[in-house]
Formats: C-alpha cells, sequence, structure tokens
C-alpha cells in the first residue's frame, strides 16, 4: 500500500519569526556588498570621463556608467524591500515577546492570588482584636507590678510640702551666709596652729642688726646702768 499511495512525508515545522529575520538580514547584506560594488565601478567610470575627450569613446564609457548605475538603483530597491520586512518582522516579534510576558504575568498573580487566599484562611481579624486586647492588659498589669516594686518604705504619706519648702529655703540661707563670710567652707580650710608665741606673751627675737646694739652697749643697758666696758684682743 506504501508503495501505491506513497508514505506520509513528516512535516516540516514553520519557521519562526527569529529565523526568517535572520534570512532576510543575511539577504540585506548580500545586496549591500553588491551595492559597494557597483559604487566603486562607477567612479571609476567618472575618472574616466573626466580624463576622455568628448566622442565615441567618451560616449562608451558613459553607456557603461548608465548601466551601472541602473543596477544600483534595482539592488537599492531590493535592500528597501528587504529592510522594510526586517521592519516588519520585528514588530511582530515585539507583539509576541509581549504577549508571552503578559501570559507568564497572568500565571504568577493567579499562583500568588490562590495562594493569598490560602493565607487568608488561617488569619482572623477577631484572633488579632483578642490578641491586641490581651496585650494591652498585660501591659497594665505590667505597670502596676512595676509601680509596686517601686515603693519607698517607711515614707510618711502625709508630708507637708510647705515644710519641706521652708526647710529647703532655710539650707539655701545657710550655705549663702557661709558663702559671703568666706568663699571657702570652714570644713574645707586647712587646720590653723595656734600662735604659742603670743599665748606665753614672750619678747620678741632680736633683728638681725647690729648697729644698734653696739651704740646701746657703750651707754646703758637695758635696765638703765652704765655699760662695762670690754676688753679688746687687739694688740
Amino acid at each position: 500500500m506504501k508503495r501505491v499511495f506513497g508514505a506520509k512525508k513528516n512535516k516540516e515545522p514553520p519557521p519562526t519569526i527569529q529565523d526568517a529575520s535572520e534570512r532576510i538580514n543575511k539577504r540585506g547584506e548580500s545586496v549591500d556588498d553588491k551595492i559597494k560594488r557597483l559604487d566603486a565601478e562607477l567612479s571609476r567610470y567618472k575618472e574616466q570621463i573626466k580624463k576622455t575627450r568628448p566622442g565615441p569613446s567618451q560616449e562608451a564609457v558613459k553607456a557603461r556608467a548608465m548601466r551601472v548605475l541602473k543596477q544600483k538603483r534595482m539592488y537599492e530597491g531590493q535592500r528597501d524591500m528587504l529592510y522594510n520586512q526586517t521592519f516588519n518582522l520585528d514588530q511582530v516579534a515585539f507583539a509576541t515577546e509581549g504577549i508571552k510576558d503578559a501570559q507568564q504575568t497572568m500565571s504568577a498573580l493567579k499562583s500568588a492570588n490562590k495562594e493569598l487566599k490560602g493565607m487568608m484562611k488561617t488569619v482572623k481579624i477577631q484572633d488579632i482584636d483578642s490578641m491586641q486586647d490581651e496585650m494591652m492588659d498585660l501591659m497594665d498589669v505590667s505597670n502596676e507590678i512595676q509601680e509596686t516594686l517601686g515603693r519607698s518604705y517607711n515614707v510618711p504619706d502625709d508630708i507637708d510640702e510647705e515644710e519641706l519648702m521652708g526647710e529647703l529655703d532655710a539650707l539655701e540661707a545657710d550655705m549663702g551666709t557661709e558663702t559671703e563670710v568666706d568663699s571657702v567652707p570652714s570644713y574645707l580650710q586647712p587646720d590653723r596652729e595656734p600662735d604659742l608665741d603670743s599665748e606665753l606673751n614672750l619678747p620678741a627675737a632680736p633683728s638681725g642688726h647690729a648697729a644698734p646694739y653696739r651704740q646701746n652697749a657703750q651707754g646703758e643697758d637695758e635696765l638703765g646702768l652704765p655699760a662695762v666696758p670690754q676688753a679688746s684682743l687687739r694688740g
């Protein structure tokens, strides 16, 4: 039966947009190379026309230049057509990629929505409110415990504030008086030793000047008696 009707051939997959774009780009590159060669040939013909005198030879060069110019225009038209096809393929590729991105975004959103719904089933607003109330009650109890532990012992509750203020003013007045008498408090001043000479009423020690002593020695002594002559040791 296969020999009579023939075997069914496997169809090749259709080309993708990327494959078609690459193929068109290669054709465009080959056309660009041909246009460059024609431009080089036209530049040579222009130089020959300038150097050739008017006449049959110059007309022949012009005819060849015109032929090359026509080929160049034809290739330029093909290149523009290929560029337009490439542009259209790029637009289709952009649209296709955008749709793929949208599909992936929708899939991600659906999975996230499903997961969020499952999580919301385990969380209830009533439980959160009750938990907040319990936390507030616990904080109040904790504050009461801290205040109770922070109370002072053996401190009378009926303390007169005016009496305390009067004592504070008196203390400040005493401190001001000490400051006026002496800038340094008495308990900070150094210990002063008593003056023994003044307590015993002893006469003051003689000074170191010798001249007045000699004059007093020649006249009278301290009791008003004549002085005793002293022997001299000088020979």
